[in-house]
């Protein structure tokens, strides 16, 4: 048994909160803007529709993986490059969110929070997966 420190509750609570965020703009994507809606957007903005899969994919498994704990590092780094994508997307925008089509502050900020967490590691609650953790090391 370990002793979780208050790093260990910060970390859970950044955690979970990034994965029910990513959960949510992954099942939007599908339920709201429609999958084919999303791939005509990546697309309109000139990116090949395989993005707009990959990232709906990312979103909601990622967001999956955030909440249970599951290969936390490996699972925010690969969302980082997501979030990158998505300030590029907004940059036109301007920077605050709440302009019309959204600014670049928030995914810069989100990207910045899975950095965290890619440093801080799964913390507590966490779902250890023997066969994750011992293939993966500290990345898991």
């Amino acid at each position: 048994m370990t002793t979780n420190t208050p790093s260990d509750y910060a970390a859970f609570a950044l955690r979970v909160s990034s994965g029910i965020l990513f959960l949510a703009h992954g099942l939007m994507k599908v339920q709201v803007f429609t999958i084919a809606g999303t791939v005509a957007y990546f697309e309109s903005i000139g990116l090949p529709a395989i993005v707009a899969y990959f990232t709906i994919f990312a979103e909601i498994a990622g967001g999956l993986a955030l909440i249970l704990g599951v290969a936390t590092r490996l699972v925010s780094l690969a969302l980082v490059p997501i979030l990158l994508g998505a300030v590029w997307a907004h940059s036109g925008n301007g920077w605050v969110f709440s302009a019309e089509g959204g600014g670049w502050e928030y995914p810069l900020f989100w990207a910045v929070a899975q950095a965290t967490l890619v440093l801080l590691g799964s913390g507590a609650f966490a779902l250890r997966v023997p066969l994750v953790q011992k293939t993966l090391g500290q990345f898991a």
